[in-house]
């Protein structure tokens, strides 16, 4: 898949304000600070369609982005160790498994994860969750180019023989660098081809990827 278009379509504070469910929707989640707005721009090819930012837990909403006119990115609000009120962290989640138990149009949650640390039992509890509910998803490691190879392969292994204690196989997953577009081509691919299940809920035709 080429990027030709990526436009910004609206934010969300709660799901009774999201986009007609008409197009195949991908969402991107992972820890605070674990690269997901420099892998979105990445993605997409532009520098700043999604915020980048120091302090952790930037973004507070559900946001939309239409990519060629054909599909939704949706950057959610991270979870972890944000520096906000608890009570708003709760707010936050109770939009967020809303969003996820109800998103019809919704074919793949990626959940990104930092490769370059130890297994974090955040990131393993969100996709215990997240599968439990029956969600496809595709689990995205950042930071890639941070590590030697032999650093990087056993990393991966290390996280998937901690998702192995609770999964009777794990789900797929991508290594990517948002620095060196690792990754990107396989994303997309990726993409391209979850998308063509789809059918729009009023013509119940399958859309042409």
């Amino acid at each position: 898949m080429k990027i030709k278009t990526a436009t910004f379509v609206k934010s969300s504070g709660s799901v009774e304000h999201l986009p007609p469910a008409d197009l195949p929707e991908f969402a991107f989640i992972g820890r605070s600070n674990v690269g997901k707005s420099s892998l979105i721009n990445c993605l997409v090819g532009k520098r700043e369609l999604a915020h980048t930012s120091s302090n952790p837990g930037k973004t507070q909403t559900i946001n939309h982005f239409l990519i060629n006119k054909d599909w939704y990115l949706v950057d959610l609000p991270g979870y972890g160790y944000a520096k906000v009120a608890q009570s708003m962290r709760a707010e936050w989640e109770k939009t967020l498994y809303k969003y996820l138990g109800k998103r019809e149009n919704l074919l793949t949650v990626f959940v990104l994860v930092d490769v370059r640390i130890e297994p974090q039992k955040k990131d393993l509890g969100f996709l215990r969750t997240v599968g439990e509910h029956g969600l496809a998803i595709c689990i995205v490691f950042t930071k890639a180019d941070k590590l030697s190879a032999v650093e990087l392969h056993n990393n991966v292994e290390a996280f998937k023989t901690a998702m192995l204690e609770d999964w009777e196989e794990t789900p797929p997953f991508i290594v990517t660098s948002a620095d060196t577009e690792m990754g990107k081509d396989e994303l997309l691919n990726y993409i391209t081809e979850t998308a063509k299940i789809f059918v729009r809920p009023d013509s119940k035709k399958k859309l042409n990827f």
